[in-house]
């Protein structure tokens, strides 16, 4: 039997879209994430060490962010989606193997380069071969629906750490995220890169890095789709941490914290699920998005009630739709030579827009309420769709 012609890049699409979200899910199905705070303080560690360890992480994936897009553009994206878990794994296994500060500081440098290594790949790679396959129209929808597996890892990951650790301590979550490393490298294997690499000298990263921030410089429309991202994803990304401080101002008991965190991260799960219809929103609509994002965050921060937390799930469902259309406004904006060089350089500026909005809070919060500070930070968020708002005036004068 033949297929017809219109059968084919449906399945090139069903391949790669099932590699991406089992990728996804498994790459933050990490049993780690809720005790690895707890494996440093038992091995002895003080509060200021854990603190310089966050920092060394943090650190780590701004240094090797833009580079490793530079790079992404230069060889196999694909090569680099399956080399940043197992440096990852290597990290974990030195956690466990030999916890110790020093152990703990290597594990954060290979756990911030095995991240860095696809960040900015994972997208490009997805763009480029819908793009190849003649349906880049649905990278939303797709991109939208990744970001719900890796919730959706993440939230597996919660509920499954505590009978793990009660049956075998550190060693098993690490045994487990060690393996589902393993697991997510195998995965990257399986996608597909048709995507053409010129063999000449101009394709080193370095200059692939010189163009692609010439590129930014010399075009307006590549340059605010780039700053869009930071603007939108830094801060909504920094309270997430501080929820369940502001959840328990609320006044329920602590055992009730874990589920009323669930319910926001619910919402954001929704609010990746809605990215697909969500791309016909113009400038204007992707503006009110984010003003009704921002005064919903306000009010049902402020309000301290078990009604306000629900405002705050539908205000981060919001943010995280904006963050998916940010980032499809930015794909849509640069050629394939350069997709994976100036993603990065969207996500160094989130990141460093995320640690500044970490010192914001931390003034902020030693004078006033939790309440009180998630609802001043969620003034950025109308600033910038009044910013979207005049630019969308600007060009529409003759």
């Amino acid at each position: 039997m033949t297929l017809s012609p219109a059968r084919v890049p449906a399945t090139g699409v069903r391949r790669l879209t099932t590699t991406l979200y089992g990728y996804a899910f498994l790459d933050d199905f990490v049993l780690l994430y809720p005790v690895y705070a707890l494996l440093f303080a038992d091995t002895g560690l003080s509060l200021w060490q854990i603190s310089s360890l966050f920092a060394l992480w943090s650190v780590t994936g701004v240094l090797l962010e833009v580079p490793s897009g530079a790079w992404a553009d230069a060889v196999s994206r694909r090569r680099l989606l399956w080399i940043g878990p197992l440096l990852t794994a290597a990290g974990f296994a030195l956690w466990v193997a030999v916890p110790s500060y020093g152990a703990f500081a290597a594990g954060f440098v290979l756990w911030g380069a095995g991240g860095a290594l696809g960040s900015g790949a994972l997208e490009a790679l997805v763009y480029d071969e819908l793009d190849h396959l003649g349906a880049a129209g649905r990278y939303a929808r797709v991109m939208g629906r990744a970001r719900a597996a890796r919730l959706t890892g993440t939230v597996a990951s919660l509920g499954l750490a505590g009978p793990v650790f009660a049956q075998g301590g550190y060693a098993a979550v690490g045994a487990a995220s060690i393996m589902a490393c393993g697991l997510t490298a195998l995965t990257a294997t399986r996608f597909p890169e048709h995507r053409t690499r010129p063999e000449t000298s101009g394709d080193r990263w370095a200059a692939t890095l010189r163009t692609g921030l010439a590129q930014v410089r010399g075009d307006r429309a590549v340059r605010g789709a780039l700053l869009l991202v930071p603007a939108v994803a830094a801060v909504w990304g920094a309270l997430d941490e501080y929820t369940p401080l502001l959840v328990r101002d609320t006044g329920v008991a602590e055992a009730t914290v874990p589920y009323l965190v669930m319910l926001i991260w619910a919402g954001v799960t929704a609010g990746s699920l809605l990215a697909g219809p969500a791309e016909r929103l113009g400038t204007a609509g992707f503006a009110a998005l984010l003003a009704g994002g921002a005064l919903a965050l306000a009010v049902g921060a402020a309000s301290r009630s078990l009604a306000g937390i629900a405002l705050v799930g539908l205000a981060f469902a919001a943010f995280q739709l904006a963050e998916v259309l940010a980032d499809v406004r930015l794909q849509h904006r640069i050629d394939e030579s350069r997709r994976a060089t100036l993603t990065s350089v969207a996500s160094l500026g989130t990141e460093l827009a995320t640690v500044a909005t970490f010192g914001v809070y931390a003034q902020l919060g030693t004078r006033l309420a939790h309440g009180t500070v998630f609802a001043v930070l969620a003034v950025p968020y109308l600033v910038t769709a009044l910013a979207l708002l005049r630019t969308r005036a600007a060009r529409a004068r003759p």
